[in-house]
């Protein structure tokens, strides 16, 4: 039975509303005052409060803040004979639940108080229904879908991602898990069947090579100053968590692409600056080509180059050369807070952000970070935090008093690897545990993919024995030896380089400053 407060100076001819709420299962205490009120809160727990604005001596604002002061979760009620604005606001601001207007009826009371008392109640019972609703749509959209509807298909996934976890007491995780991962064993198999005619030309998704010249470089012919963001490791759900901190400065826009295979650093973020697929970038620019460099930063130090190559490719010719900036750390963003004046002077500016990248990768190693982001729920939640105290919000804020374009984006996603496949290779095979190169590797086909011809998906050849492999769904590489410690060592880390949703289909952004 829910207990609720009534402080109303006229609460006696209130009777018959009391009389109604308690027979429909309220017990209700009835005060006179302000005072009394706020005294009887501080003796013992309430689920709601219903309080009049117009009381003589302690008015309600002020038994408002009183109340706040000593149970600040207790819902609060305000009943008001003014329509006026101001008063309206200033109870929302001193966080009333909701308010009604006099004169009131039992019914308006009882739905009043419905509304907040069972509002999770309610709301979880209909996100239940909805999610049934969708999961049927899901699977049937799945069937013969296209490029275009497995975009569909996993912004509804990355949706219902954070729907599930609002309503975690629900129990629709385990659900949405499952739907995942039957979505990304039919996602690989059509990924299978159809990358290696994507990047030969026949019609397809947008892929890294396509995001400058789709997104970018339309803006800067028009004259646009353009800021081109690319948060490494940046999944779609990431993208939709952070949105809403952005909407009282942009009008946005946000379109979406593939990332190229491997969906990792070295391969998806060079094509992106370069405009090539990685073949075509070893022969072009064999000498900014590292993809046997030691660690993955150094795979990635010609980004700027590679960049002004593509724009010079394209003819696009700038007032100014370009200022490009990588962000690593917290001394490399707030050095860029200090110079921000000097980005709005300039045409073209590219930044990439490593911080989401880092984190994945750190919590690999660290059981401290293994704690702080279990698993993907958390993971956006930090991503999420971090976003609202990080350098890069704050150029984006910036930017938008500067009349600049924003384009916003990541390089490739990442997935919480759940089962070890085995792998065979030698000594030269690369280190990745969601995709390797190196000469005659073998894997169990049915849980990665292995390109035997390296052209075919226009990657770099090299020795005739050289082949690629992907893993599909949420599985890992593991050697035979030591199968068994290394599957416990990298199971629930975050990966990516392999063929899924989360590490393929990725957000560009269209942020367009509110006038």
């Amino acid at each position: 039975m829910s207990r609720i407060l009534w402080a109303d100076d006229e609460i006696d001819l209130l009777k018959p509303h009391v009389i109604f709420l308690t027979e429909r299962g309220y017990e209700v205490e009835t005060v006179s005052s302000g005072d009394e009120a706020i005294r009887r809160i501080s003796e013992t727990r309430f689920d709601a409060v219903l309080l009049d604005e117009m009381m003589p001596g302690r008015d309600g604002l002020s038994t408002l803040e009183g109340i706040k002061e000593i149970d600040p979760g207790v819902p609060v009620i305000m009943i008001t004979k003014s329509e006026e604005e101001e008063l309206v606001n200033t109870a929302i601001r001193k966080r009333i639940n909701d308010y009604l207007l006099k004169p009131v009826n039992p019914v308006q009371i009882l739905s009043a108080l419905r509304r907040v008392l069972e509002k999770d109640k309610i709301e979880s019972s209909q996100v239940a229904k909805d999610y049934l609703e969708e999961f049927n749509r899901i699977r049937a959209l799945a069937h013969g879908a296209s490029w275009k509807e497995w975009i569909d298909i996993h912004r509804r996934l990355s949706r219902w991602d954070i729907e599930v976890e609002r309503f975690r007491n629900i129990g629709l995780g385990q659900t949405q898990e499952d739907i995942r991962r039957e979505m990304n064993s039919a996602f690989a198999r059509y990924v299978e069947s159809e990358y290696a005619g994507w990047v030969h030309g026949k019609k397809g998704p947008p892929l890294s090579p396509h995001v400058v010249d789709k997104h970018v470089l339309p803006l800067l012919e028009a004259g646009q100053r353009v800021f081109f963001i690319v948060v490494d490791c940046m999944r779609l759900d990431h993208w939709m968590a952070i949105e809403k901190l952005l909407e009282p400065y942009f009008d946005m826009r946000t379109d979406y692409y593939y990332s190229i295979l491997p969906s990792a650093t070295p391969y998806a973020r060079n094509g992106i600056f370069s405009g090539l697929f990685p073949k075509d970038l070893a022969e072009k620019h064999p000498d900014w080509w590292l993809e046997q460099a030691p660690d993955e930063g150094g795979k990635n130090r010609y980004e700027k180059q590679l960049l002004e190559a593509q724009l010079a490719r394209k003819k696009v010719v700038l007032r100014q050369q370009l200022r490009y900036v990588k962000i690593y750390n917290i001394e490399e963003g707030n050095s860029i807070r200090r110079q921000m004046a000097s980005f709005f002077s300039i045409p073209f500016a590219a930044l990439v952000i490593n911080f989401v990248d880092m984190f994945a990768h750190g919590r690999s190693e660290s059981e401290i970070l293994r704690e702080l982001a279990p698993d993907e729920a958390a993971f956006r939640s930090v991503m999420t935090s971090w976003f609202q105290h990080s350098a890069l919000f704050e150029i984006l804020r910036a930017a938008a008093s500067q009349d600049a374009r924003v384009v916003l984006t990541s390089d490739h996603g990442s997935i919480l690897g759940k089962k070890a496949t085995t792998v065979y290779g030698n000594r030269e095979t690369s280190t990745n545990l969601r995709y390797k190169f190196g000469n005659n590797l073998g894997c169990d086909e049915r849980q990665a993919v292995k390109v035997k011809n390296p052209g075919d998906y226009r990657l770099p050849g090299g020795s005739l024995s050289k082949n690629y492999i992907f893993a599909k769904e949420n599985y890992y590489f593991v050697y035979p030896t030591r199968f068994h410690e290394y599957e416990r060592q990298y199971r629930n880390t975050f990966q990516h380089g392999g063929i899924s949703l989360e590490e393929m289909i990725l957000p560009c952004a269209l942020l367009t400053p509110r006038k």
